[in-house]
């Protein structure tokens, strides 16, 4: 997901996609603490990535 798209998205949409994206962040944690291999290696560091980004255009918009 690109910067700009989280822009467009409203203040209720970018709580949830956070919420879902953690959870998701979660449960990958999780499968990769239990020992078993990820689905995509790649995965957990791409939704830290999201996470971030999202993070990052919600505090901008605050501090406007």
């Amino acid at each position: 997901m690109k910067a700009k798209q989280i822009r467009e998205m409203s203040h209720e949409e970018r709580l949830k996609k956070l919420s879902d994206l953690r959870e998701e962040l979660m449960h990958e944690m999780g499968v990769s603490a239990m020992g078993g291999a990820p689905v995509s290696p790649g995965k957990i560091r791409s939704l830290k990535r999201q996470i971030a980004r999202l993070l990052t255009v919600m505090n901008e918009e605050g501090a406007e």
